[in-house]
């Protein structure tokens, strides 16, 4: 019995030196992740570990004097030393690219819950005032705040919904505004709170003004938008103005339908971006990879029956085709038309859309309308 009970509590200690915690997990593989995967993703233990502190300790450090962050910091591996002092020596670098500033915020949000170290609060609370501050009087928001400065640089100024710049904002800002539980605990003064409602209400209605119309009809949106007429503005060389397809388009229309008893304007939004979408379809394509005639790997559209729907990165805002570009900032009708360089090096294609028709019915029935309006 006595050899029994000895072999039991070896087997159990054996076992339990094998068992690893979420937090444990974490650890191994915190250096293989994405920063935002790090920012709000991980399990809510492990932002009371010591290692969620040493990055917190990082996020804290690079902070920009306005309250914003520098863009494509991995601040769990380390921060790009040359590039954060150009940004204080210039005073620019604050930015909502690429989830830039958003997601510093949300992981101080949730080291503060964990840890409640009042530094994290400071951090955050001159996050936010840095949002509010960055606003446009339409309620737009620029990619960078200050602009960055350049002529090929020109375009961080506008309106930016690439990238997900404005909805990571609006999301963030209706959380706080809302009571989220989350953001409830870092008691964000009411005066603060008004502010970031007020601020996201602007933001919402600036998405529906930025709309396109085309012959007269809502259509959909661009990249980015002129900070002052509200239209669609290029940004780099290869990226005309022009309608998106399967990239800004999504992302707002996703955003949209979140909304709980949305406006009559917003109905109207989603429902004319879900039918330009409709009639936007490339049908019966696929984008096939092949070996050119000098080996390298290259693609092209190739008929296929009954293929699923694909759309084009942009259409033209006067024909409503799509079109691609080089880096000579000339529009052509086909992908073939461009160099092989930008040919295999942006995204010219997607079927992304395809999500936002799918949840269209839902969020018609959701919202009370009939059988006959869902055609």
């Amino acid at each position: 019995m006595k050899n029994t009970m000895n072999n039991t509590f070896l087997l159990y200690t054996l076992l339990s030196a094998q068992i690893l915690t979420a937090s444990d997990i974490c650890a191994q593989n915190i250096h293989s992740k994405k920063w935002k995967d790090i920012a709000y993703k991980q399990p809510i233990e492990w932002y009371a570990s010591d290692e969620a502190s040493a990055i917190a300790d990082s996020v804290l450090k690079y902070q920009m004097p306005n309250g914003g962050w520098p863009k494509n910091q991995e601040w769990h591996v380390g921060a790009d030393q040359a590039y954060m002092q150009k940004c204080r020596e210039e005073g620019i670098g604050s930015t909502f690219d690429n989830n830039a500033t958003t997601s510093e915020m949300k992981f101080l949000c949730r080291m503060y819950n964990s840890k409640k170290d009042k530094r994290y609060r400071t951090a955050f609370i001159h996050g936010l005032e840095y949002i509010l501050k960055a606003q446009y009087a339409n309620g737009g928001w620029p990619q960078f705040f200050p602009a960055r400065k350049g002529r090929s640089v020109a375009y961080s100024s506008h309106i930016t919904f690439n990238d997900g710049a404005m909805t990571n904002i609006l999301k963030l800002l209706e959380n706080i505004s809302d009571g989220n539980t989350i953001y409830d605990k870092l008691n964000i003064p009411d005066t603060l709170k008004t502010k970031a409602h007020e601020a996201y209400k602007r933001g919402v209605q600036c998405i529906l003004d930025c709309q396109y119309k085309q012959d007269g009809k809502l259509t959909v949106w661009c990249q980015q938008h002129d900070e002052n007429t509200l239209l669609p503005a290029p940004a780099r060389a290869y990226e005309l103005k022009s309608l998106s397809g399967h990239g800004e388009t999504v992302d707002i229309l996703q955003f949209l339908m979140s909304i709980p008893n949305p406006s009559d304007s917003i109905c109207r939004s989603i429902k004319s971006a879900v039918e330009w979408l409709k009639k936007s379809a490339i049908k019966d394509t696929v984008i096939e990879k092949y070996n050119d005639s000098e080996g390298r790997t290259d693609i092209r559209p190739v008929y296929k029956k009954g293929a699923p729907d694909i759309w084009a990165r942009f259409y033209s805002i006067e024909t409503g085709k799509p079109i691609f570009c080089d880096r000579d900032g000339i529009a052509k009708a086909s992908i073939e038309e461009i160099g092989y360089e930008r040919r295999n090096g942006y995204r010219w294609y997607g079927s992304s859309p395809q999500k936002i028709i799918d949840a269209y019915k839902d969020w018609l029935e959701r919202n009370g309308y009939t059988d006959s309006e869902q055609q």
